[in-house]
């Protein structure tokens, strides 16, 4: 049905380089016509008031699905003059107008079809719907904005964090097509989603697997070692039973030299910077995706690196937020830093680098750095747990051998990884380029969305992948 979509009979011409031609009987217009209001969400708490309303944050966003998903509620006192019109409603359009993240630029719009009582944080505005607009078309069109960066001119930079200027993005011309036209479009892409949402689901699933089947090599490997009928002795720790009766069990911070914290700060990210700095989002075990890091200057790298240069075979790891827990070592010909929530260790040369970075990705020193985050609203490991963490030690030529063992064994498994992550990320972009055709015009879905059945409904369920840990920092507040 995809492919056999056709373009409109009739274009005209919209007057903007970014859209081009529009069909004939779509209307160019600013994006405000499709609202009815812009309201700041709530700015504080009572201090005497009784937590008793969600607050949607930008944290909330789903980015996959565009919505808002309340799976971890917060709840606060917010007072009654701030309730006046910024109580949510079903359908309204949520503006995020502090932060941004890896996934979307600031200024993500997604819908509230939730039923419980809410306002927005003082981070995001509402936007409720004005008559003769359907809230999905006009949130797929604003997903085509950002993806197509026409948001730009309306961001704002201060100390590091963007800010979007609400009046001057409500303001950009777009076309528009008629009430019963947005509706077609919208079932018809939900339905696309959802066919292109199972297929990634089920490449997810296969990479759990394979994943699972990864670190449970890499578990034993480095906890029971190559030989198994070497005699065991009891480790003394929880987390590593038994262990070769020759290891023995060091210390994080005896197994290194150095173990740096980065500055508690946040960088100035630019375009235009030399040096990635790397985040948690920009880590996998074992791999530092260098490609994807935010970069800063040769001024900011100095300032960052007066500690420790990060050099080939310095272990990077992070300790904070969701993706807690996870370490790799830095690749060579690379110049790069640590930005917030990671730290860097160097290795000791009586050791092997990488199977320190093995043993911290195994399940062994994963549970001990568990233990600071069980309960925790905000996940982070303290640096005096990771100093103490117990590793199982052979003799480096022991440790060495055992790497090149993971290496040929993991290395097929990790291939395999790669190409469904990459089969994935070429289905986003198709996603993408389908959800642009269809909202500026391009394609005419009205024949297909009509011969869809009845009981096809949208199938949003992908989970979200980590759209940026760093979103819900603070901010000042911003005029929308």
């Amino acid at each position: 049905m995809i492919a056999d979509l056709t373009p409109y009979p009739d274009y005209k011409e919209s007057g903007l380089p970014w859209l081009g031609q529009v069909p004939g009987h779509w209307a160019v217009r600013r994006l405000r016509a499709s609202i009815t209001d812009c309201v700041n969400g709530a700015w504080g708490a009572d201090p005497n008031g009784k937590d008793d309303l969600i607050c949607v944050r930008v944290a909330d966003f789903d980015r996959v699905k565009l919505r808002v998903s309340l799976r971890k509620k917060t709840v606060r006192a917010i007072p009654l003059t701030a309730r006046s019109r910024r109580l949510l409603q079903r359908g309204d359009l949520l503006l995020e107008k502090s932060g941004g993240g890896d996934l979307q630029p600031v200024g993500a719009v997604v819908a509230y079809d939730h039923e419980e009582p809410a306002v927005c944080s003082n981070f995001v505005a509402r936007m409720p719907m004005a008559s003769g607009y359907d809230t999905f078309f006009v949130n797929y069109l604003h997903f085509t904005l950002y993806v197509n960066r026409v948001n730009i001119r309306s961001i704002k930079q201060t100390t590091g964090i963007q800010n979007l200027d609400g009046k001057a993005y409500l303001s950009e011309p777009v076309a528009f097509p008629p009430p019963a036209e947005q509706a077609a479009i919208v079932r018809f892409l939900d339905w696309a989603n959802g066919r292109l949402e199972r297929a990634i689901r089920a490449k997810r699933k296969v990479i759990a697997l394979l994943t699972e089947q990864k670190q449970a090599i890499i578990h034993r490997a480095v906890t029971r070692g190559l030989d198994p009928s070497v005699p065991l002795k009891p480790a003394g720790i929880p987390w590593l039973r038994d262990i070769p009766q020759h290891w023995e069990v060091r210390r994080l911070k005896f197994v290194t030299t150095r173990i740096v914290d980065c500055l508690h700060a946040t960088p100035r990210y630019s375009d235009s910077g030399s040096h990635p700095a790397i985040r948690t989002a920009d880590i996998s075990p074992g791999v530092v995706h260098v490609s994807k890091a935010k970069r800063i200057s040769s001024t900011d790298y100095a300032r960052w690196t007066a500690r420790l240069e990060p050099v080939e075979g310095d272990i990077l790891y992070s300790r904070e937020g969701e993706r807690f827990g996870i370490a790799a070592c830095v690749p060579a010909g690379v110049r790069l830093c640590i930005s917030q929530r990671m730290m860097a260790f160097r290795i000791a040369k009586e050791h092997c680098a990488d199977f320190v970075m093995s043993l911290l990705n195994s399940r062994s020193t994963y549970g001990q750095a568990l233990q600071d985050v069980m309960g925790a609203t905000a996940p982070h490991v303290n640096i005096s747990t990771i100093r103490n963490f117990f590793l199982a030690m052979p003799a480096r030529q022991e440790q060495e051998a055992i790497v090149e063992h993971l290496c040929s064994e993991v290395r097929p498994i990790e291939g395999a990884i790669s190409r469904l992550e990459r089969e994935i990320e070429l289905l986003r972009e198709y996603r993408t380029r389908l959800v642009a055709d269809v909202v500026t015009g391009k394609l005419d879905v009205r024949e297909a969305a009509a011969r869809l059945p009845e009981e096809a409904a949208p199938d949003t369920t992908e989970d979200s992948t980590d759209s940026s840990d760093e979103a819900d920092l603070a901010d000042e507040e911003v005029a929308v």
